[in-house]
């Protein structure tokens, strides 16, 4: 097979991307693979690194409001169209895949013109401006959430998950737990704000650090690397010093590793993390970012929170009190986890890349 990929800007477009590709190459080892990615985004340096070839784009988006610079958008997407349709001339793919961000748009609108089958796949419960432009001749669309179904046509979308979950799943390897000073065989809640953070999910932590003393449970706390100096400062400043079932770090190299072994998660209530989180079946406490396109993350917590698997708390009632109280309730009730364990594997896909790889080969001609 002869695969074009595209997709960019955050981590959430890459990943998925790269998940399928790498899982295809392992099936497939003969498979031939093209990554197209934009100038600005992160995939410029990810996709180099993970061993495949790269080419790019100069793309911009849309201003929402009236801007003189969307002309240069438009500009800009025109441009890359014509450059797209050079390297699939030259590559010759038997598909397109893209995965969202606006330098997926030329490469599939690119595609479409010429004829060649293009699969998109959504990884939120809301879809993004880019995969509702190319669905209007897509040929197929794979989402993670069934919210996403009704924004396409009867038929041309199918439930499949998000192809990062699979690696998560299929993660092998011990995790050190002596590393962090805590035990392997407590009950461990993981609280992140993703890996650069999150200012808000910090503040209330830091306030809730002392009441976890002596709790049946251990917390591991992930201030995100940048934020790891201004926590420490402020746990200074305030006299805040962690028990010995508390560990605050700035990041966690092996999270696959870790995932698997931890009773809770807490969090934002991004497509990646959801992904991995329900296709290992994990209780969640989300707390969904209110910076973010459409407010997805909102609309991704509630979808399972609403099924069972999830507690969300909003931004705006965060606090020390809100946080230390949701998760003691959960840790201290192993019978309630178990249900919201069970209701977020029904809604996880385990192997959602080798779902997503059997959709792109329904479309080969």
């Amino acid at each position: 097979m002869r695969i074009i990929v595209s997709g960019g800007g955050t981590g959430g477009h890459i990943y998925p991307a790269l998940a399928t590709v790498q899982r295809l190459k392992a099936l497939e080892p003969d498979t031939e693979v093209l990554y197209i990615g934009s100038e600005r985004g992160l995939e410029g340096s990810i996709v180099p690194k993970a061993g495949f070839n790269f080419k790019s784009l100069k793309v911009q988006g849309f201003h929402r409001s009236l801007s003189l610079d969307n002309f240069k958008t438009i500009y800009l997407f025109l441009k890359a169209t014509r450059e797209a349709k050079k390297y699939l001339d030259t590559f010759k793919p038997d598909v397109v895949v893209g995965t969202g961000g606006y330098v997926s748009g030329p490469v599939l609108y690119a595609a479409q013109q010429m004829g060649i089958p293009t699969v998109i796949h959504e990884q939120n419960s809301v879809v993004g401006v880019t995969n509702k432009f190319l669905a209007r001749k897509v040929t197929k669309v794979g989402v993670a959430f069934p919210a996403a179904l009704p924004a396409f046509k009867d038929n041309l979308a199918t439930i499949v998950g998000n192809p990062r979950a699979q690696e998560v799943v299929d993660g092998q390897g011990s995790f050190d737990w002596e590393g962090l000073g805590l035990s392997p065989n407590k009950p461990s809640v993981l609280v992140f704000g993703g890996s650069q953070g999150a200012i808000k999910i910090n503040a209330s932590m830091i306030d809730a650090l002392s009441s976890f003393a002596n709790k049946p449970y251990q917390v591991i706390f992930v201030t995100g690397s940048k934020r790891f100096d201004d926590v420490k400062q402020e746990m200074a400043t305030k006299k805040i010093e962690t028990t010995e079932n508390v560990a605050v770090v700035p990041y966690i190299s092996n999270m696959p590793q870790l995932m698997p072994r931890v009773s809770l998660v807490v969090g934002r209530a991004g497509a990646t993390s959801l992904a991995e989180q329900t296709a290992l079946g994990k209780p969640m406490i989300l707390i969904p970012s209110p910076y973010v396109t459409n407010d997805h993350q909102t609309k991704n917590a509630r979808s399972l929170a609403n099924a069972g698997a999830a507690e969300m708390i909003t931004e705006e009632s965060l606090s020390g009190t809100t946080l230390f109280g949701t998760i003691d309730q959960l840790m201290t009730d192993e019978k309630q986890r178990q249900l919201m364990a069970e209701a977020a594997m029904k809604m996880g896909v385990p192997d959602a890349a080798d779902q997503f790889i059997a959709l792109i080969k329904s479309v080969i001609k």
